[in-house]
């Protein structure tokens, strides 16, 4: 990036641009290299006014939201980072008098399930205790226990890379199995959540159960990404991956948890080679002995 575009950048952003900043930091693994450029996006104007810029001006940018299903190469990333976790993250009623609501693309997932319970709205619970930001996971259409996010959105609003601010009605969206397809260089602003009236007392019992459950079977408390790989149709890649022997397998600080092997955890000063390595062996080794490719669900960005 020349002088101009990083002064300008600056004169866009103000406070709200860092350069030469540790992805370490905003990612749930705790690795990768530097962002040239990490943007704080406070409001939508802000992010417009970057985002038209950076198209026009042919800079890359990423999106970020807390870093979670996130593996950044320990060569960093070039061009722009913009964070959305601090900005983009009021949640209101979408509707007056009726168990919808509207949440920036900023707000945690566990932070809306808090949200939803203490109002006695029903219908995110099996969201409890996964990671991440909801325009993540609405991109990543997270779902868990036989659920996704695709069965209560009701509609989104995204900002195209040409500054275009379009709702999209949920029926419409083109959702797969942890994906969503959207147009090209386009950013989540806000989703709208269908959901039901409920006692807050029963939502809090769903909430707690799910996250025991989670605790029982995944290393909640190690720096993770979460679930490494996609589940194969019919199966589980946790599964395959034991049975291939890979529990407990180290490559530098990087391990494949004892817990549930389709996590890979950073047991302290892993790098990002570390846990590719970790990655190559287990797809390879599964092929080997199953004759099952394993499709990454970590998104691999950045310079190796």
């Amino acid at each position: 990036m020349d002088a101009r575009a990083s002064e300008k950048i600056r004169t866009i952003g103000g406070e709200a641009v860092s350069f030469d900043v540790p992805m370490s930091r905003y990612t749930t693994f705790g690795v990768g290299g530097n962002a040239e450029v990490l943007f704080r996006a406070k409001s939508i104007e802000a992010l417009r006014e970057m985002v038209c810029f950076l198209t026009d001006d042919g800079i890359p940018y990423l999106v970020v939201g807390r870093g979670s299903n996130l593996l950044v190469g320990d060569g960093g990333i070039k061009g722009v980072v913009i964070l959305l976790n601090e900005g983009l993250a009021s949640i209101e009623p979408n509707s007056p008098g009726k168990p919808n609501v509207k949440a920036g693309a900023g707000v945690a997932l566990n932070t809306l399930v808090n949200f939803c319970l203490e109002k006695g709205l029903a219908g995110l619970e099996f969201l409890a205790g996964i990671p991440g930001t909801l325009g993540g996971g609405v991109a990543m259409n997270v779902g868990a226990w036989g659920r996704e996010i695709k069965d209560v959105i009701m509609e989104i609003t995204i900002l195209t890379a040409e500054g275009a601010v379009q709702r999209m009605a949920g029926n419409g969206l083109r959702f797969q199995y942890r994906g969503l397809d959207l147009p090209e260089g386009s950013i989540l602003l806000d989703g709208s959540v269908r959901l039901r009236f409920d006692r807050p007392a029963s939502v809090k019992k769903r909430v707690i159960s799910y996250l025991d459950d989670r605790k029982k079977r995944q290393p909640l408390d190690a720096r993770s990404a979460g679930s490494v790989f996609k589940n194969p149709e019919g199966d589980y890649a946790g599964r395959l991956i034991e049975a291939a022997g890979l529990k407990g397998r180290r490559v530098g600080g990087a391990m494949i948890s004892r817990e549930h092997a389709n996590f890979i955890v950073n047991t302290g000063g892993a790098s990002a080679a570390d846990i590719e390595a970790l990655m190559d062996l287990a797809v390879e080794t599964v092929m080997d002995m199953f004759k099952v490719k394993l499709i990454p669900e970590v998104r691999r960005v950045g310079n190796p």
